[in-house]
């Protein structure tokens, strides 16, 4: 994979790393060393014993995309990775309809639905870079468009049947979906480490953005990725705590 050498400079004033942030609208933004030092961290961490149906996703994308970490294959995990997020929001609404005449009931799935959403805004962000970048490095690299079918049709009913499993399993039980969904994202947290790590290039690539200055500010390409991955990292914890609630 070549450098990504071009940058996009950010128009307008965006949040700083150090901004006060709602906890229903953005996960904390970490400093240059805080990303190192939690990287590490993540590389030290030994996996989470993932469940058969995690083993047989992360073997099926790798048949179809590669073993190897490219951006293309990373922005196809984002569009996958909002899906579980997307449908727990969904039944949680169904589930506010039922208990409409139990307000205590409606204040809990109400937040619910805040941290479902917020969870799935974040992904989408993430989403945003990954498409940027790629566009960014096949424009470097004079490539022309990528393959539809492997990269606009085959993501889409890649997401549309992990929808419906991810519906089935919360529909069952729904420490299984959230179980899920904390393999995928610990997956997601170990690779994005890897990414960084196979590239040193990266820490002195810079990066800010027109598209994505909401995101946050970083020094290098390097930190934009060790973020990603803390992210994934707090939404593995996220989904945790449902485990240990259940």
């Amino acid at each position: 994979m070549s450098i990504l050498t071009t940058t996009f400079v950010p128009t307008q004033p965006h949040p700083t790393n150090n901004a006060p942030h709602n906890v229903w609208h953005e996960l904390p933004k970490l400093s240059r060393h805080e990303l190192r030092v939690e990287q590490q961290r993540t590389l030290d961490t030994p996996r989470r014993r993932y469940s058969l149906a995690a083993r047989l996703l992360f073997i099926g994308m790798d048949l179809l995309y590669g073993r190897s970490r490219s951006l293309s294959k990373f922005r196809v995990l984002e569009i996958v990775a909002r899906v579980p997020y997307q449908t727990w929001e969904t039944i949680t609404y169904k589930q506010i309809t039922k208990r409409h005449r139990r307000p205590l009931d409606i204040r809990r799935l109400w937040d619910r639905v805040l941290e479902f959403r917020t969870q799935q805004d974040n992904e989408q962000w993430h989403l945003l870079i990954l498409a940027e970048l790629v566009a960014l490095q096949r424009r470097n690299e004079a490539k022309g468009r990528e393959n539809r079918i492997w990269y606009d049709v085959l993501p889409r009913l890649i997401a549309f049947g992990y929808w419906h499993f991810a519906w089935l399993l919360y529909a069952l039980k729904p420490s299984w979906s959230h179980r899920l969904n904390a393999d995928f994202e610990d997956h997601a947290e170990h690779e994005y480490a890897l990414l960084v790590a196979e590239h040193p290039e990266w820490e002195t690539t810079p990066y800010a953005s027109d598209l994505a200055a909401d995101y946050g500010s970083f020094a290098s390409l390097a930190d934009l990725f060790r973020q990603i991955g803390h992210d994934e990292r707090l939404h593995k914890q996220e989904s945790e705590q449902h485990l240990i609630a259940v």
